[in-house]
């Protein structure tokens, strides 16, 4: 795979993508979920790229983003319709409408309302020390700031809505989503059947975030329980797409 090497912020040829993202992290490919939805999609769908971790953040001020042939796209979800569209990989043209509705529902609850429970855990409840064990590579000066970032993403949530509840609500909020998530997965292999969607590419990278990256964590303890699917899924992703996972963590491991 292309996706496992550093690359000057320089176009990377003609229909090759150049993925700017956050640099690797200690125990996924990326500790953002919309990078690792991005690149996963992109290997596939058997798409040419490589990336740039020099320049993670896009023009709309979100990570990742991405060049082809010369242009600049912005946001996960609409790089990956862009990609759809230019390449002609639709991994969802199986599905009836109501299943389409279904899975953006899914993907919606995860990136919008699970992504802000991961956000105050990380960021919040932890005041960002989780985030030392699982990346690396953040500048030593950044540890005498980090107060500064925990009140700043502590006044995003706010604004988003989901900082305003208490720890245990939030906790618990979380705890639902999960547990929709996996009744509806069920013992089928992926979230819309038995082939996998770009629903999949959205639901792993959130997933993987807790699976992995959120050691201690109520989260954590109940993937290996209630929401055993959920791991499953995450595994059955990640030796589908990411054979050289161990590759792609920083540092590497044989």
């Amino acid at each position: 795979m292309a996706g496992c090497r550093k690359k000057p912020n320089v176009s990377a040829g003609k229909d090759v993508v150049l993925l700017h993202q956050l640099d690797r992290g200690v125990f996924t490919p990326s500790i953002s979920p919309f990078p690792l939805k991005l690149e996963t999609y992109l290997r596939m769908a058997n798409i040419p790229y490589e990336n740039d971790f020099k320049d993670p953040m896009g023009p709309k001020g979100k990570t990742p983003w991405m060049t082809l042939n010369g242009e600049d796209f912005s946001d996960s979800q609409l790089c990956l319709e862009l990609l759809a569209s230019t390449f002609g990989k639709d991994f969802n043209s199986h599905l009836t409408e109501a299943e389409r509705a279904i899975g953006r529902a899914f993907q919606i609850m995860a990136e919008e309302h699970l992504y802000w429970v991961v956000v105050l855990w990380r960021w919040v409840y932890t005041k960002g020390k989780t985030l030392w064990a699982i990346q690396m590579n953040f500048p030593a000066p950044l540890r005498f700031i980090m107060p500064i970032f925990v009140r700043r993403m502590k006044g995003q949530a706010s604004a988003q809505g989901m900082g305003r509840h208490s720890q245990e609500e939030v906790i618990e909020m979380g705890m639902k989503d999960l547990r929709a998530m996996s009744a509806y997965l069920g013992i089928k292999p992926y979230f819309m059947g038995d082939t996998p969607t770009e629903m999949d590419c959205a639901m792993f990278g959130m997933l993987a975030q807790i699976v992995w990256c959120m050691q201690g964590s109520p989260f954590e303890q109940h993937m290996k329980g209630e929401f055993i699917n959920l791991k499953d899924f995450c595994e059955r992703m990640k030796d589908q797409f990411w054979p050289d996972w161990n590759q792609c963590l920083l540092p590497p491991r044989v």
